[in-house]
């Protein structure tokens, strides 16, 4: 049985979105996972989670304020790089 349920949808897309913005500013960076992960203080398992936008298959990822602060500052990016608008709607937890 799926995990996401469909209150989950906007935030699991939004998510995932996330990932895509950290994996393309890493790139332009010129810097791997590994080294992106260890600068911020993270696993690298748990940077290539946020990157991939799911803590385990099914499950969307809920990365702390405080690490995506750490890797913006370790890609040099400001959060709205990282962090797409529209928020999505999350009233209906």
């Amino acid at each position: 049985m799926p995990r996401n349920t469909p209150i989950d949808e906007p935030w699991s897309a939004y998510i995932k979105e996330v990932g895509l913005n950290l994996q393309r500013l890493r790139i332009s960076k010129g810097l791997s996972q590994e080294r992106t992960a260890y600068d911020a203080g993270l696993s690298r398992y748990t940077y290539q989670k946020f990157e991939k936008g799911e803590s385990m298959p099914g499950t969307p990822a809920n990365p702390s304020l405080h690490n995506i602060m750490a890797i913006a500052q370790v890609l040099e990016a400001d959060l709205e790089e990282i962090l797409p608008r529209p928020w999505p709607d999350l009233h209906a937890r």
